[in-house]
Order: structure tokens, then sequence, then C-alpha cells
């Protein structure tokens, strides 16, 4: 249903004061225990956002918006320089950004406007609460990737916030962990490691993936079921059972320590993401067009290359990215089917942390993160375009 945008009206001070004073108290906690206060944080910020509530809904007029927004701005960022100096000030005009916003949203109630009208309160709470801890969920995940970035760029040889990073010190950042992870030959080595071996096990996977995806989508193919249930147990049953089962069989046949036998380790990975993501592809792929290339005089294999692969393509691709990326990363098998000679980059890694304690680690998990996020980018881009391509959404 497409929300009816209504004027808004300002909301009685008996709503308004209390839920701009909770916020307040809730802002001024996490400011009072940096200070050594949280009682008085609290009561301080409840007591300021009810003032400043009261004053922004009844005391101004409506031209002067924007002049007590960005007085706000001001005001908030001159006290976090007090408080906590450069960092403080950040952080205090973002508050003062925030707050300014957020006063004149309630206050006026212009939350209701992108609502329908007949939306009770409790409906209305519930509309934003849900969005609140999904966001709540989002930043809970996201948190520790984002920490890794910034300490990635550490002068000194800590996992920590130095104070001079606290400071927004230039001397409190560097580049010299890129500079080692650059030019260091046992990284250079993992990395180089990692891009052969991943690639091939890439290509592995989308050849049986595929080929297992479009067999199992045959409507005649007896234990379907089954069948895709033992294909894709790679993904369910945990990793260090895989890795340990693996060695066994590999060693028998002689190519654990071998590229080939990482390989192929990494294949068996990958195939179950691949195999997903074709099926689901291949849900509304219109069959007639393979019985109208046949009755055409087409072979099936000229068939799957011509009319069905750039159909299939976009989801072909995103399951090999998965693939690649599940290569890339993984480093439970590559420690029971690799050598000294074959490490990769998470194993590598692995090392770091436990044996040397390199900060360098923090320069690749930072790289491997950039990477990711491009490749996830480029999964997204193709999952619309097979969308409109089998017509599910709009072009």
């Amino acid at each position: 249903m497409v929300a009816i945008l209504t004027p808004v009206s300002k909301r009685p001070m008996s709503f308004t004061l209390p839920v701009l004073a909770a916020a307040g108290a809730f802002a001024g906690m996490f400011v009072g225990a940096a200070q050594g206060s949280t009682l008085l944080g609290i009561l301080g910020g409840a007591v300021l956002m009810a003032a400043l509530a009261f004053i922004a809904t009844e005391v101004l007029a409506d031209e002067q918006e924007k002049i007590f927004r960005w007085g706000l701005i001001a005001v908030f960022a001159v006290a976090g320089f007090l408080l906590g100096a450069l960092p403080g000030l950040v952080v205090g005009a973002l508050f003062g950004w925030f707050f300014g916003w957020f006063i004149f949203w309630i206050g006026d109630g212009r939350y209701r406007a992108p609502l329908v009208p007949y939306l009770t309160g409790g409906q209305v709470l519930w509309f934003y609460a849900f969005r609140v801890i999904c966001g709540a969920i989002f930043i809970f995940l996201i948190t520790p990737i984002i920490v890794v970035m910034p300490l990635s760029f550490n002068a000194e040889d800590f996992f920590t916030f130095t104070p001079e990073m606290l400071r927004f010190d230039p001397d409190g950042y560097s580049l010299k962990h890129y500079r080692d992870f650059l030019t260091n030959s046992e990284w250079t080595s993992a990395v180089w490691n990692s891009l052969r071996i991943a690639p091939v096990a890439t290509f592995i996977s989308v050849s049986l993936g595929t080929l297992a995806a479009i067999g199992l989508s045959q409507s005649h193919v007896p234990g379907k079921r089954a069948i895709m249930a033992v294909l894709i147990s790679p993904m369910i049953v945990p990793l260090i059972i895989s890795a340990t089962g693996m060695y066994f069989f590999y060693s028998k046949i002689g190519i654990v320590g071998t590229y080939w036998g990482v390989v192929l380790a990494h294949a068996v990975l990958g195939i179950p993401f691949v195999i997903i993501t074709v099926t689901a592809t291949l849900v509304g792929f219109d069959r007639s067009l393979v019985r109208a290339a046949a009755n055409m005089g087409a072979d099936p294999v000229t068939t799957f290359f011509r009319v069905q692969m750039p159909l299939i393509l976009p989801g072909v691709i995103s399951g090999g990215l998965f693939a690649f990326i599940t290569s890339f990363d993984e480093v439970v098998v590559v420690l029971f089917i690799g050598s000294a000679e074959l490490q990769t980059l998470p194993w590598q890694m692995f090392t770091g942390l436990r044996e040397q304690i390199s900060p360098t680690i923090l320069a690749a998990a930072t790289i491997l993160v950039a990477i990711s996020i491009c490749l996830l980018a480029t999964v997204e881009v193709l999952r619309r375009r097979s969308e409109r391509l089998r017509g599910m959404s709009p072009g």
C-alpha cells in the first residue's frame, strides 16, 4: 500500500517532553559514563533535551527552525570540544545535528507524515520500533568489522586505539602495516597462493554446481530432495568435521599437502553456493524456450549455451562469486589439507594472530573486507539483473 502524505500537526507537550527527555537521558548515559558520572549524565541529558524541546516547539517561530538547528550543532560541538578535545567536537556536532532534527521530527508530528492516517498509536510505535531493532542488529553485526579498519592505520604495533589516534593526531596514524603487507615475502606468498587456488576452485565449483542445479531442476529426476540435501551438506555440516573427513580421505589417495588437494577441498565447499543460487535463478526460467530451440533443430549443448546460459548467467556468476569468497577466506580446511608451501592468506592471518601478534593482520583484514564488499555489491547488481530478465521486477 502506498503511504498517503498528510499534513502534520504539533504533538501535545505531554507527549513531546517525555519522548525527548527519554532520548536525552539515553544519550546522556554515554556522555556521563565517559566523564565518570552516569547518573548525572542521565539526569542532565533528560532535563536538557526536555528544555530544548519546549523552546523549539513552544517559543520559537516556524521560520527559526534552521537557526535553532545550526545553533544546536554549534553549542554541542563546543561542549564536546571542552569535554573531549577534537574527538569530542566531532561527536558533539553529530549529537547536535541528530537532536536538532529529532526535536522537530517528534514535536511537529513529522513522524506521521509518511504513514497512513488511520494507524493507531501502538501501530505507529511498532512501525518505528521495528526499524530501530533492525538498525540495532545491523550495528551489532557491522561494528566488529568497522572497528578493524581504523586500527589498521595504527602507527604503533598495538591492537587497540592509542591516545594519539583518539585525539586524531596525525602522528598516531601510519600506512606501515599496509606497506608490510605488500612487501613482506610471507604475506605476498600467502596472497599468491590464495590467488592460485581460489579461481581454479571457483571454476570447478561453478561447472559442477551449475550442471547439478540444471539436472535437479528437471521434474522427472527421482529423489531430488535427497540428492539436493547431499550436495549442499558441506554448507550444513560443521567445517571441522568436513575438514577431518577430507583429511582422512585425501590422505588415502595421496593428495594431502598438494595444490590439487586444496583446490578440490575448496571446490567441494563452494559447490553448495552455486547450486543454491543457480537453482533460485531457474525457478523463473521458461522451459518452453528450450523446447522451442529443440524444435528448431538445436542440439542440447547448443541449446544450453545459446538459450539457457544467457538467462541464468547472473545466477551462475553470483554463485561463482560466493564460491570464490568461500575459497579465498577459508582457513580450517587448508590447515588440514594444505602444507607449509601452500599457506593461504587466511592461514597466514591465523598464524600471525597466534604466534606473532602481527598488526599486519588488520591491514589484510581491511583489504579482504573491501574485496568482499565489492564482490557482494556485484552479486546484488547481478541479482537485480536476473530478476529483470525473468520479469520479476520492473525494468
